[in-house]
């Protein structure tokens, strides 16, 4: 049985809002220097979170 699709929907799901947020954050860094900074921030929460539960589900 192939389960490579499943290994990337799961990578895509720990690190797909987390890359949106931050080309947002960099598209948005002149205009708004504290908004980007709070989606930054966002991103980097995001990630931690996100590889502590898909990880755990992986192994």
């Amino acid at each position: 049985m192939n389960l490579d699709g499943l290994i990337y929907l799961i990578i895509a799901i720990m690190f797909g809002p987390a890359i949106l947020l931050t080309i947002v954050g960099f598209a948005i860094l002149k205009k708004n220097k504290k908004a980007a900074k709070v989606l930054f921030i966002l991103a980097a929460v995001y990630v931690i979170i996100s590889l502590g539960i898909c990880g755990s589900m992986m192994m």
